[in-house]
Order: C-alpha cells, then structure tokens, then sequence
C-alpha cells in the first residue's frame, strides 16, 4: 500500500466515500479507511427531495453520472435493480395515545401528509445502506481510489505539511501520511478521540436514545382496520405507506421506512425519561413493550420478525466542540447528529461535501484556505444547532399534534423554498439549511421553536399562547411558503402541485414564465402544450427533475 497521499478520508459511509470520489475527479490521490467491512447495516436511510438534488448537483459538476440515477426512484430501478431501494412519496406522521387503537380522525387532526412527488417514477427513496454504501464504495475504487477496510485506526499526529495516521490492519501495524484528513465516520469517531476534541451540547436539547433494527413480514398500514377514516371523495395525496412514515406519541416517536426488498427499517427514538420509562436499553422486550402500548402498531408488527439483534443507541445527539484543524476537517456528520426525525442528516451531510469540495478544489498551502476552513466551520455548527433547535421544539411538543404539525411545516417550507431557488439557479436566496440565515425567516424561526420549547419549562402553553403561536407560525411561513403549506384549508393533506409554484414566482424572485419553462423543461408537460394543460394540472417535482 502507498503510505503517501493527498488526502485521506475515514470513514466509508455515503458521505466519506463520495468525498473520496469527488477529492479524486480533482486530480489528488485518496485512501479510504473503513474500520468495518461492506455490506453492514447503519440507520440514516431516507433521503428527501433537497438531498436528492444536492446529490444531483454533485454528481454533475463532479463529473459522477452513474451516481445520477440514484437521484429518484424511477431511474434509480432502471439503472441499479439489484441495489435495495425503499419508495417515499412524502412525509408521514400519525399521532397516538398510549392503550389507545389510532382511529383516524375525519377532520385529519391527528395526522400530518406532505407530499415531495406526485408519482412513483420521480419521487424519492429510502437508502438500503448495505446496498447503497457498498455500491459507493466501489464507485470510489472504480475512479482510483485506495480502499482500506478492518483497518483499525489509533493515533493521528499533526505536522506542519501533513497528517500521519497510524493503525492495525490484518494483524500488522500501518501508518499513512496525507496532506489533509478528512472525517467521515460519524459521532464521536476517529479524530474526535485521536486529537481528544472537545464535545458540546445543543442548547436545549433533550437527551434521547433510540432502540431499532430491520425486519420483514411488516404489514401495511394503510391495510389496517380504523386507519383511514376520511370524507367522502378524500384521497391522500399518496399511499401513506410509501413515505418516511412517522408514529408520533408524548415523549417519542417510531419510524418504519419500507425497502422493495422485503425488508423494514424501523425503530423508536425517546427522550430519555420515556426511554427509562420504556427500558429502551433491553432491546427486544423493550420493542414488545412500545408495541403493546400502541395496538395499531402492535397489529401491524404482528408478523414481523427482526432480521438480526436490537441496536440501543443510549445518547442519541452528539455535537462536536471543534469541526476543523490544521489539515484537518470533520464532514457534518462527524461534527454533530441530533435525531433521525425530518432525516436532516442527509442534505447536512451533503451541503458540507460541497463545501469541503470547493476548498480542497483550491491550494491548500494558500492563506485563504485557513479562513474558508473557519468559514466552513461556522456554516455546519450553525445549520446543526438550527436544526437542533427546531427537532428539540418538535420533541417538546410531541404530545400536542397540531402544535407539532405547524412546527413540522417550518421544516417544510424552509426544504421546499430552497429546493426551488436552487433548480432556478437561484441558490443565493437560500444558501443555509432551514433557511436559519435568512434576514425575514431564520429569526422567525428561532423565535417559534424557542417558544414552542419553553413548554418543558412552563408545564404546557396556555390555549390563548398555544393559539398564537400556531398563527404565529403560519405567518413566518407564507412569505416563503412555495408549496401551499399556509393554506390551512388542505387540513393537514398538502399535495405537490404546480399552481403553488407558480403563486409563488414573486418569493422567488423570478417571472411566473420562468416557473412554466422550468416545469416544461422537465418534460412532463411539452412546452407547447403547458398553457393548454393548465398550470393546476402539473407539478414541480414531476417537471423539474433532469433539467
């Protein structure tokens, strides 16, 4: 093996790998270091319409085509069958109440749709990481870059031109030195415990643990008795299935992601109060229990069975108190993770390739690379502390449904507002995640999670401050609401369609022209025949993919 490189990257999951990739179509040499070996199972499977085009964006100005039909489900199954996928259509969250069957409220209440696509082909998915991750990883080496797996790091020594790091691989010891180290490995992993960094908190946040594991032979939901009371002529605006379904109770909440291979991504994810409650720590008796208490849920893991032991993960958040260095730099996800809840994991993860990309694109014996590493720095704290802050108001709300719903739709109308400006090349108007740095926005939003908060401090809002808040809520929303998501005549039931786009042309600076040639570009509807099928008809996912 070459002892010498450019850079070196630790840590092989879907972020680590694709800095590989990217580091490499820029002329350096790479070595990948994994500590374990392809396949595994890792959480952190489902990706969202703002990942998807990160990804996208990647991929294009990277030069990486085979990662493009990865982008949606639709290309995804042509191109890669055999790669383990999960279709999501949108977002799901069901309210329970502990003992209690969920009946379905007629008037939606205790349930919350949002819809990234309107049809199969062009929605996106959940990641089968065994699959996904190794395919990367060979895409990695496929472009020439060094993969070193069970390799067992220990030490890393920081000089004045590299970075030597040291450790155990088949049984003899190695050591590597690179002029930048890159790290991918997740919480609190290898360089926070070789440079012995400081770890931090996130301002009021609470502690969690999570208990999960894959299954098959899981129900459908929507298959359920007493699931789907609805009015006359009420449709979903897709199956409820085929989404990040999220089963939402006081306290905590259960994801179930559905892959196209038998297999179920689920798990709960609690404060730790209710955790202890729950005895998450005791993993397969702890899941029984959570189930026996939600007999909708109950009923549908009736057949189930998991395909290998319970994980507990007993402190869920993490949040580094330094993410770079002299040659070094950790991706957003080793800098910090908050909860698997609204999966912001993934266009973090992606916003700070990006960022990295661009710096190791430059010399780095350059002054200025100090100060865009600082830079960097800052941008992956502050979008982790906004996301925190608005995840710790969800979780303090987790026992008021409509509360948390308006407080899910800022997460929403940040996701969808950027995505837009981003496919208008656009990108300046929504260059932070959750639009935090925006001048009207980002204040707003702090302001409504840290009220929304004071509920663990206070014992609950009163009805008169809850009231005000929700309409508070929907007023910080509407100046970049680009989806409908205002519009509290849909009831909790929030469609993509393409008349919101265009409402909205003015929010994001551009010519109602311009939304119907991005729409046309798609190919959903031909240019020429657009105004004739009106604008009500078409919508922005179906029509702005592979502009």
């Amino acid at each position: 093996m070459n002892a010498d490189f450019d850079i070196a990257v630790v840590g092989s999951g879907f972020g680590g790998s694709l800095m590989a990739m990217i580091a490499r179509r820029l002329g350096r040499s790479v070595i990948l270091l994994e500590r374990g070996k392809h396949p595994r199972f890792v959480i952190g499977e489902s990706s969202t319409p703002l990942a998807n085009l990160l990804l996208e964006e990647l991929a294009r100005r990277y030069e990486l085509p085979r990662l493009l039909p990865l982008t949606k489900w639709g290309t995804w199954q042509k191109a890669y069958p055999h790669l383990g996928c999960g279709l999501k259509r949108g977002f799901t969250f069901y309210h329970h109440q502990f003992g209690q069957p969920f009946l379905a409220d007629p008037e939606r209440r205790d349930q919350l749709l949002v819809a990234a696509s309107p049809r199969d082909e062009i929605a996106d998915t959940h990641w089968y990481r065994p699959d996904f991750d190794h395919f990367l990883v060979r895409e990695a080496q496929s472009l020439g870059v060094e993969y070193l797996d069970q390799a067992k790091l220990g030490g890393a020594s920081i000089g004045s031109d590299s970075v030597q790091v040291e450790g155990e691989h088949a049984g003899g010891r190695f050591a590597i030195r690179a002029r930048f180290v890159v790290d991918a490995s997740g919480p609190r992993g290898f360089l926070p415990r070789a440079l012995r960094l400081p770890e931090a908190s996130f301002e009021n946040f609470p502690r969690t643990q999570a208990l999960y594991a894959h299954f098959t032979g899981v129900n459908r939901w929507e298959g359920l008795g007493g699931v789907s009371q609805k009015r006359p002529g009420d449709e979903p605006p897709y199956p409820v299935d085929d989404a990040a379904v999220h089963h939402v109770f006081d306290g905590g909440w259960i994801w179930v992601l559905r892959f196209n291979n038998g297999v179920t991504s689920a798990g709960v994810a609690a404060t730790e109060e209710a955790a202890n409650r729950l005895c998450l720590a005791e993993g397969a008796a702890a899941w029984d229990r959570v189930l026996e208490r939600l007999p909708t849920l109950r009923e549908q893991f009736a057949d189930a069975k998991a395909q290998f032991s319970f994980v507990h993960t007993p402190r869920l958040s993490f949040r580094s108190g330094a993410v770079v260095g002299p040659r070094w730099a950790l991706l957003p996800s080793a800098a910090g993770f908050i909860d698997p809840l609204l999966s912001t994991g993934f266009p973090l993860t992606l916003l700070g390739v990006g960022r990295l990309a661009e710096i190791l694109a430059t010399d780095w014996n350059s002054a200025e690379v100090e100060a865009r590493l600082s830079q960097y720095a800052q941008c992956t704290l502050q979008e982790l502390d906004a996301a925190a802050r608005l995840v710790g108001a969800l979780y303090a709300n987790m026992n008021d449904f409509p509360l948390f719903a308006a407080l899910s739709l800022l997460y929403f109308a940040a996701a969808s507002f950027s995505e837009a400006a981003r496919r208008l090349d656009r990108p300046d108007l929504a260059s932070g995640f959750l639009l935090h740095d925006h001048p009207c926005f980002g204040p707003l939003l702090r302001s409504c999670c840290e009220r929304a908060s004071c509920v663990r401090e206070n014992d609950g809002l009163t009805a008169a401050v809850r009231n005000e808040l929700i309409d508070d809520i929907f007023g910080a929303i509407e100046p970049v609401d680009v989806a409908g998501l205002s519009d509290r005549s849909r009831r909790n039931w929030y469609p993509v369609e393409a008349r919101d786009l265009l409402n909205a042309a003015g929010k994001l600076g551009v010519r109602e022209l311009d939304i119907q040639r991005l729409l046309a570009r798609g190919g959903f509807f031909p240019a020429q025949d657009f105004a004739a099928e009106g604008a009500a008809g078409a919508s922005l996912r179906c029509c702005h993919r592979n502009e």
